[in-house]
């Protein structure tokens, strides 16, 4: 299940941010979740699984267009399909199109054509 972010859940959304490459830097890192706190356009959802945080994906929106900036799972819950479930319910919050920024991209490129399978 998605679940928005919010200032409570600060280190958890860190600490699954901080899995992407280019995120490792702490520096870097405060700088993204200020983006998610401070611009209204810069979404960001923690996916929750039981009573865990497992994964976490961040966008920028526009219009109904979702740019995927950061999508992260946990070592131990990738393999499971988390990201697959995670872009799946972004779809059913009604944006229309997702797609990737130049860091995402790889992953996002595998993940559409079986998200166009699933319509």
């Amino acid at each position: 299940m998605l679940v928005r972010y919010k200032k409570a859940l600060e280190k958890i959304a860190m600490g699954l941010i901080s899995l992407m490459p280019q995120e490792k830097e702490i520096k870097r890192l405060m700088e993204t979740i200020q983006h998610y706190e401070q611009d209204e356009n810069w979404v960001l959802y923690l996916w929750k699984k039981d009573d865990e945080y497992v994964g976490t994906v961040g966008l920028v929106e526009q219009d109904a267009i979702a740019t995927i900036q950061h999508i992260t799972v946990i070592p131990s819950y990738r393999g499971e399909g988390v990201a697959m479930e995670m872009l799946q319910e972004l779809r059913e919050l009604g944006y229309e199109t997702i797609r990737a920024n130049e860091e995402t991209e790889p992953f996002i490129q595998k993940c559409i054509p079986i998200l166009k399978e699933a319509d």
